[in-house]
């Protein structure tokens, strides 16, 4: 296994609390990049802990709503267009989480859902 692999899959013991809590180590939060969310996947004896990036989130929030209102919408308009791309911008994010669980299992295939 090369230096890569095994940093890869470094391990740390964590220990899990009578209210079913423990705490991510500080260089795997660090490094991996979360915040105040984390998405849980089970599957094949494996619980993956994943990071939800909320600035991201909101960098698409400030885009959409600037094409939004360079082409002229406001009001009820505008909050109901803004809703319609905010849900086609989930669903790339959707298919990355995905695609980070299936490789997590060994999985490289991908369902392609475009």
């Amino acid at each position: 296994m090369s230096n890569s692999e095994a940093k890869r899959h470094e391990q740390k013991r964590v220990t899990i609390t009578a209210k079913r809590q423990f705490t991510i180590p500080q260089r795997f939060y660090t490094e991996l990049g979360f915040e105040r969310e984390a998405v849980c996947t089970m599957g094949e004896g494996l619980l993956i802990i994943q990071p939800i990036k909320s600035v991201a989130t909101n960098e698409y929030a400030e885009q959409i709503l600037e094409e939004l209102i360079s082409e002229g919408l406001s009001g009820k308009e505008l909050l109901e267009e803004f809703k319609a791309r905010q849900e086609l911008v989930q669903s790339p994010i959707e298919i990355m989480l995905e695609t980070a669980k299936n490789a997590a299992h060994g999985n490289d295939k991908v369902e392609d859902r475009t």
